[in-house]
């Protein structure tokens, strides 16, 4: 048995060794890093004796599948968050699964309604706050971002970003537009600076007194508390879970889907039932600090040290359904200028 890794994403891209029919396999396009998915795929390799194929890739992957067409080798894609979940769904790309141990095992609100892609994991979007600067119980919900008391205090990364674009569109869900774009701009006076950098860039400018107050997923303050060197600077920022007494903190998620050309669709079922079950769940969770998507099974000593999650309940796809709704508003209040 082997595992074809990508070393760089590009010049798989330029040439994949996979055989579209060949019995044992499956073919797996991933956005998730080989180092989250590696101890998976041995897993279900070890399990069921047939052979997992990887592209790694950063984007792309559904601009490749509509170019291969019925032609490509690929069986599943796995995906980083809702949005590029949804792309798929949204350009024809996947197909339909009816999985009883699926449905089992992964909630009506993390799966599409026709069974178009399932959630493999969750984080929240969490707020990020300076200990010091910050008291515990100060801000505890993503509407008083926009509360003027935080003007200059506050650092994202871009608000085109696909985690903050779900977040976005989670507003519009729960308040409608007009409110969400009052709420947006005023969440925009509020920056310390041009938005910039990723999650961990946030934090790491709470540290720094850049700003008091960020947005990020709850897994990158995991993965820095895992960190010698990082761990230091995480443990300058309390974590909010916001909305908890109300609606639920937003999530999101990684996911999988069954690709509509898949040729070895009963292989690519039996590893998404897998993804699913209790053991792989461990495994995946544990490996980058996430949320099991199947309930069945408890996060990780490190995640649960930090308090119940609320997740808010509403179905994932009617807030990917404001995603376009997200970017134009994103663009028309400038947030990023």
């Amino acid at each position: 048995m082997r595992l074809k890794i990508a070393a760089a994403a590009a010049l798989i891209l330029a040439a994949l060794p996979f055989a579209a029919s060949a019995d044992g396999e499956v073919n797996i396009y991933s956005y998730r890093q080989a180092y989250l998915i590696n101890p998976l795929l041995k897993a279900f390799e070890k399990e069921t004796g047939i052979e997992t194929n990887v592209v790694f890739a950063k984007n792309g992957l559904a601009e490749r599948l509509e170019r291969e067409g019925r032609n490509s080798p690929a069986d599943v894609v796995m995906t980083v968050d809702i949005s590029r979940i949804n792309e798929l769904v949204e350009r024809d790309l996947v197909a339909s699964v009816r999985s009883d141990t699926l449905e089992k095992n992964i909630p009506e609100n993390l799966r599409h309604p026709d069974g178009k892609w399932f959630a493999l994991t969750t984080r929240g979007r969490l707020i990020y706050t300076s200990k010091d600067r910050v008291k515990a119980g100060e801000i505890t919900t993503y509407e008083e971002l926009a509360d003027p008391k935080w003007k200059g205090r506050i650092c994202t990364r871009s608000g085109k970003h696909p985690y903050n674009i779900a977040l976005i569109s989670s507003m519009i869900a729960h308040h409608g537009l007009e409110e969400t774009e009052q709420w947006l701009r005023g969440l925009k006076a509020n920056l310390a600076r041009k938005p910039q950098g990723a999650d961990r860039d946030q934090i790491k400018a709470i540290a720094e007194g850049v700003c008091d107050v960020s947005i990020g997923n709850s897994y990158y303050y995991g993965n820095m508390l895992q960190d010698e060197n990082e761990r230091p600077i995480a443990e300058q920022v309390r974590l909010v879970f916001p909305n908890a007494d109300g609606r639920g903190t937003h999530i999101n998620i990684s996911g999988i889907a069954l690709t509509k050309s898949a040729p070895n669709r009963d292989n690519a079922i039996k590893l998404m039932e897998f993804l699913s079950s209790p053991e792989a769940q461990r495994i995946y969770a544990e490996a980058n600090t996430e949320y099991p998507a199947n309930p069945a099974v408890k996060p990780s000593g490190l995640v649960a040290s930090w308090g119940e999650i609320h997740p808010d309940a509403l179905p994932l796809q009617t807030i990917a359904a404001h995603r376009d709704e997200a970017v134009k508003l994103v663009d028309r209040v400038d947030f990023d200028g």
